[in-house]
């Protein structure tokens, strides 16, 4: 710690400004891990009670309030709404088949539902792929800037170069601490927000066939 707030000390605007952007990048990535974290699972156990509890309602306004009551991050309700939805009869979207509607509207629903359970992954691969690099100009220039101040001494032994050298060092070790949490928490989230997506698929492909036989068995009765 002696070390690290002497190479503080001893640093000049850029050294510090790459370790106070460390600094908030690790902040960032660790609020990101424990939001996505707490997330995913409250949507896991959503999706694994509100899907069941739908499909075993009596008819759809009870399956509608079995949604409501486990849906509690709103990721399989944008699906019904969408499902269900009536285009008004003077656009475009009414005019097309009742199969094509229900798919162009579950499917921008999806998207936008998996964008939220997306969210903060850009930034924490962004910090797992740049954090190295940051620590490594950090380490780069710290030595840069203590062999010149060495050097304007006017001696150089091993024992003046080893202290600066070693300390800037700690900050390619701090851009390490920083991306290897980043990296493994991408890998992580990216595979439950896979998860998630299968099952949100799947919700969306029974709603389709659900919603669209009832659609076509009413046109039939329009037409007879």
């Amino acid at each position: 710690m002696s070390g690290f707030l002497q190479f503080w000390q001893q640093g000049d605007v850029i050294t510090r400004s790459v370790a106070a952007l460390l600094l908030l990048m690790s902040i960032s990535a660790w609020v990101v891990i424990f939001w996505k974290g707490w997330l995913l699972r409250r949507v896991r156990a959503d999706i694994a009670r509100a899907v069941p509890a739908f499909w075993a309602a009596a008819n759809l306004d009870s399956g509608r309030e079995q949604l409501a009551a486990f849906d509690r991050e709103r990721v399989l309700a944008p699906l019904l709404l969408a499902a269900t939805a009536n285009p008004n009869v003077q656009t475009l979207e009414a005019q097309g088949h009742i199969d094509s509607q229900l798919t162009r509207r579950l499917r921008d629903a999806l998207h936008a539902v998996l964008g939220q359970l997306q969210f903060g992954q850009v930034l924490l691969a962004s910090i797992g792929s740049t954090a190295p690099f940051i620590g490594l100009f950090g380490t780069v220039w710290g030595i840069y800037h203590a062999l010149i101040s060495i050097s304007a001494a006017g001696s150089i032994t091993i024992e003046r170069v080893s202290g600066p050298v070693g300390e800037a060092l700690v900050m390619t070790a701090a851009g390490l601490a920083v991306a290897i949490p980043a990296v493994l928490a991408y890998n992580i989230f990216g595979k439950r927000v896979g998860a998630c997506e299968a099952e949100l698929e799947g919700f969306a492909h029974d709603l389709r066939e659900m919603i669209g036989d009832a659609a076509r068995g009413d046109a039939d009765e329009r037409e007879r």
